[in-house]
């Protein structure tokens, strides 16, 4: 399984949001500049991550994008699921029950639910807020004497 472009964007859109929370609503050039993404590319990811009301836009002079929950409440696994559709690793996998008519005789089809549970497991037990908290970690441990 690859992460696409989109699924990477857009979470470093909103690691970037959960990051300057304080500052209220965040342009989007803004974080199209800190993060190195385009910002047309950015604005392709938006009505994705609006339609299931994680943003809260503001137009105008001081508009922009802000979280519209703290950022505990977003897991890497949600994120994925918008911007990628399913984080299964084979597409029999994609249904809820098994639609592939091999399923009963599939030698390989434990080994794909067990990838798949593992996958599943991880990504929605790491938060926004983990990853800032592990960068600001990691941040604090790097000096030089």
């Amino acid at each position: 399984m690859k992460i696409s472009t989109k699924g990477r964007y857009a979470l470093r859109f909103l690691l970037d949001l959960a990051e300057h929370k304080n500052d209220g609503f965040v342009a989007l050039k803004d974080v199209a500049e800190r993060q190195k993404i385009s910002k047309k590319y950015l604005e392709q990811i938006i009505p994705i991550l609006n339609k299931s009301d994680i943003l809260n836009a503001n137009r105008g002079y001081q508009g922009g994008y802000k979280l519209a929950k703290a950022p505990e409440k977003y897991t890497v696994g949600d994120i994925l699921r918008l911007t990628e559709g399913s984080l299964a690793p084979v597409a029999c996998l994609d249904y809820d029950p098994i639609q592939c008519e091999r399923s009963r005789d599939c030698l390989t089809l434990p080994v794909w639910k067990g990838l798949y549970a593992v996958i599943t497991e991880y990504l929605d037990n790491i938060t926004l807020q983990d990853i800032l908290d592990n960068n600001t970690a990691l941040a604090a441990n790097d000096y030089v004497i």
